[in-house]
């Protein structure tokens, strides 16, 4: 028999006396407005466009608006919250044979909508250093992450739960029911990577911090039906002087079928070591894909890999991948607030279903700049610059222009 989880606004129904407009319930309340606007230019190197649909490109600029609130907690033993969010995202420039770059919901003409929006709330209780949450959010947790890549992020309808009563641990909960996409303003079920629709997705995890400088985070995640992902992970840092440090991100995860679904088997093991000398840092990754599935993962999330880059996972059956990445921080040489970053990412031993072995690589390059100071303090301007080369799949030449504006409100 599966288990029901208590939800927060059941508690709203509780008759212990609260006054909404005590202290910290108000004056703890935040707003803010965040807007983004993505110029996506994706263009299909190979023969015959892209794969799927022949398209020789995917063109579109759009702009957004998330606007979040809130509010604090009232007083008393159990504190009670509610938090709130509006999001809007308009089409500026597109057209059916440039559409599907996955910021718009689509016609069945595959042409682009000019806009769509989204509104939700959650219900929140705070005991000591505990608290529940219910309803419409964004969390990225290790075995589950909310995607982030286009003008609006992807959302969950969930009930989460968050613990930190011992020092040093954080125990983690959560039961999703449904998921909302980049590119829509409809609730789905769950589907995965390997197929079928599950009613749920549940997680349980734990974060210990070993000191200051490292910690080790142990997850479980089930999606019903489907399958089942237990996963580890080392973050560390070892200073040797101020201005010079080695830091490390060790991943190890096991995902196996659930009932009667087909059987799964996919193990993961990933590496990213960076060196940091004053504003430089060398970074090199290490990824394998073991047994005769892909890693896995809800439709419409991220996948937790340190190889996970701007457009590939290498996270196909029996992939092993390689990444070699520098960044610069320009701040020594009188420009604070920009940065540079350049990777590239090599994959082979690809355990194609056609059978025999495929190949690919991606190089990323990203330039930003983040305001200082004044009124538009944290404002920021990305260019993103993708390029994809496969044996098996697209060969993709991409840029992403991205200038994102924090307002607060109060």
């Amino acid at each position: 028999m599966r288990a029901h989880w208590p939800v927060v606004p059941a508690v709203l129904c509780l008759t212990f006396a609260t006054d909404l407009r005590a202290a910290g319930f108000l004056e703890d309340s935040r707003a803010n407005v965040d807007f983004r606007n993505l110029y996506f230019d994706r263009d299909f190197r190979q023969p015959g466009g892209n794969t799927a649909n022949g398209q020789s490109q995917a063109r579109e600029w759009g702009q957004a608006a998330v606007l979040t609130l809130q509010s604090g907690f009232t007083q008393g033993t159990f504190g009670l919250g509610i938090d709130g969010v509006a999001m809007t995202g308009l089409n500026l420039d597109s057209s059916p044979d440039r559409a599907g770059t996955g910021m718009f919901p689509t016609e069945r003409d595959g042409s682009s909508d000019d806009e769509f929006s989204r509104l939700g709330a959650s219900f929140k209780l705070k005991y000591s250093k505990t608290l529940v949450r219910s309803g419409v959010m964004a969390f990225r947790k290790p075995v589950l992450q909310s995607a982030d890549s286009r003008l609006l992020p992807g959302l969950f309808k969930a009930t989460t739960l968050e613990t930190s009563e011992l020092a040093g641990l954080t125990l983690q909960a959560a039961r999703v029911t449904k998921t909302m996409g980049l590119d829509s303003s409809n609730w789905e079920r769950l589907t995965s990577r390997y197929g079928g629709r599950s009613e749920d997705f549940t997680l349980y995890g734990a974060d210990y911090a070993l000191n200051d400088k490292s910690q080790v985070r142990a997850y479980y995640g089930k999606l019903d039906g489907i399958y089942q992902h237990t996963l580890a992970n080392y973050q560390g840092r070892v200073d040797f002087t101020a201005d010079r440090h080695l830091s490390f991100d060790l991943r190890w995860a096991k995902a196996e079928e659930v009932e009667d679904f087909r059987d799964i088997d996919n193990r993961a093991v990933g590496a990213l070591v960076g060196f940091r000398q004053k504003h430089h840092t060398l970074s090199l990754g290490f990824q394998k894909m073991s047994g005769h599935d892909a890693y896995p993962y809800v439709n419409g999330t991220d996948p937790y890999l340190v190889n996970f880059v701007q457009i590939l996972q290498f996270s196909n059956a029996g992939e092993r991948s390689w990444q070699l990445r520098y960044d610069l921080d320009l701040a020594a040489w009188g420009v604070p607030g920009l940065s540079f970053m350049s990777r590239y990412v090599r994959g082979d031993q690809v355990q194609l279903s056609s059978g025999g072995e495929g190949r690919e690589w991606e190089r990323n390059s990203e330039v930003t700049y983040v305001i200082q100071g004044g009124s538009w303090k944290n404002a920021s301007i990305k260019w993103r610059n993708a390029t994809v080369r496969s044996t098996f799949g697209n060969d993709i030449d991409e840029n992403r222009l991205v200038i994102s504006y924090p307002l607060s409100l109060f």
